[in-house]
């Protein structure tokens, strides 16, 4: 017998037209700030420890500069720093994921970049560029290497004493959107952008600020020469914030199983703030009704700042809950992170564990609403710090995992059953950990209708 020849397909290579595509890429959903953000991320994977922001106001000539003092970048690497899709592969630890912020970003923002870069102050400063106009022109990806005497000194003056790399947008189009580009109106609303890139940066960036995250080394960022302040969403520091039980969740995705670490918080009343400057800045860049909800972290990396995720709506009420969930770059794509790093979606098998806690939590948030007179029992010293609540809630804690796990495996075919079951099951955790942490707090006292209560800090009673 013959055996049938399968002949290969023809291929032809499709180069996408660049004149065209360029302004798909500018609107990829940044805005300024998260723009800023994502050339942030870059420096902290560079390894800099100082970053610094520059907004200068010109009119038609105005310019932001990112300038940072990492390890800076070979000819090699830049090169592929500036393609569209980097081929470069991010580490699960790294900031860093599509290959495209960059570019994206930038180009949201302007119509032409300049990148300059130097490794040592041994190795010669090394320049690309980026030009809609060129691009527009030509129809063609080339990426512009002009020489040092034609390029802006804004781009070089940050490099003559130090390596690191330097960002600077020129032909700010995306920014500027007045008529007259150098009247007072445009400055006021550069000013005004500029405070707002200040509060995101402070947010997203906050735990490396603060020295918190992982990393090893510090950070400082400075816009302007002003050094940013973190801004802590969950006003940690302040007594009466109030802190329920961490919980870890497990999400089983590419054949491996992920710890989802989820923090909830209540944060004070008014009344209850150490200063009312204090309670005006726990109001977040959003303000209080906006700022509730989930806040997302990647890596240490802020990437949703409140929001419920579409499993309540915003009231409120409630307008004092905030819970801090973590994941690591492991799972981006089971919580379909955008290109923009500002948002996710909770993945289906977590929903019914998410739902849960936001209802626990917000019903905590509502009783402190509704009561402003009523105080929280100080973490330090209190039950957080109480050893018999940390043996029992780890003890409940190890139970519970046991059977989710269990009951995700035996009923991994039936899927409507299993998820019925596992919210069922991480609701009465939750609600056993709320009743645990009063019980402690009000030294036994407990509420006659077991309901979430709160402990007054004043009375020395738990408060209905």
């Amino acid at each position: 017998m013959h055996q049938r020849r399968v002949s290969t397909p023809r291929r032809t290579e499709l180069i996408p037209s660049a004149r065209r595509l360029v302004h798909s890429l500018r609107d990829i959903g940044y805005d300024l700030a998260s723009a800023v953000a994502d050339l942030v991320d870059n420096s902290i994977a560079a390894g800099a420890n100082v970053v610094r922001v520059d907004t200068h106001f010109a009119g038609a000539n105005s310019w932001i500069r990112i300038a940072d003092n990492g390890v800076g970048m070979t000819e090699k690497r830049l090169t592929e720093a500036m393609r569209f899709g980097t081929r470069r592969d991010y580490g699960h630890e790294q900031l860093g994921k599509f290959g495209l912020g960059l570019k994206s970003a930038s180009l949201s923002q302007c119509r032409r970049f300049t990148v300059a870069t130097r490794t040592s102050l041994k190795t010669p400063i090394r320049v690309a560029q980026w030009d809609v106009d060129h691009v527009e022109a030509t129809d063609r990806w080339e990426v512009l290497r002009p020489g040092l005497r034609r390029v802006s000194v804004e781009a070089m003056t940050p490099l003559r004493r130090r390596r690191g790399t330097v960002v600077l947008w020129e032909m700010l189009d995306r920014v500027f959107r007045y008529r007259v580009q150098d009247g007072q109106r445009a400055l006021d609303g550069f000013d005004e952008a500029s405070q707002e890139v200040a509060d995101h940066l402070e947010m997203v960036f906050h735990r490396f600020l603060d020295g918190s995250a992982r990393r090893s080394r510090p950070l400082a960022i400075y816009l302007n020469n002003r050094q940013l302040e973190p801004w802590d969403p969950f006003a940690r520091t302040e007594p009466a914030t109030f802190r329920l039980a961490k919980q870890v969740l497990r999400l089983s995705h590419d054949g491996a199983n992920h710890l989802i670490t989820v923090e909830p918080f209540v944060l004070p009343t008014e009344a209850a703030f150490s200063s009312g400057a204090a309670h005006r800045r726990a109001s977040g860049p959003r303000k209080w009704n906006r700022q509730q909800g989930f806040y997302f972290y990647r890596n240490d990396r802020m990437i949703q700042s409140g929001g419920w995720n579409r499993l309540r709506t915003v009231d409120e009420h409630v307008k004092l809950a905030r819970v801090s969930v973590d994941f690591t770059a492991a799972v981006d794509s089971a919580f379909e992170l955008n290109v923009s790093k500002t948002q996710v979606r909770i993945p289906t098998p977590l929903r019914s564990e998410f739902s849960a806690l936001a209802s626990s939590v917000a019903q905590i948030a509502q009783n402190a609403y509704r009561r402003p007179s009523a105080g929280y029992e100080v973490a330090r010293g209190g039950p957080d710090g109480d050893p018999r609540l940390q043996a029992i809630s780890g003890l409940v804690t190890m139970i519970v995992d046991a059977v989710h796990q269990l009951i995700a495996s035996e009923l991994e075919q039936q899927p409507v059953v299993r998820d019925r079951l596992l919210k069922r099951i991480r609701a009465m955790q939750q609600t056993f950990s709320d009743d645990l942490y009063v019980a402690v707090a009000s030294n036994g006292h407990a509420s006659p209708n077991g309901s979430n209560v709160l402990f007054d800090r004043d009375k020395g009673k738990v408060a209905g």
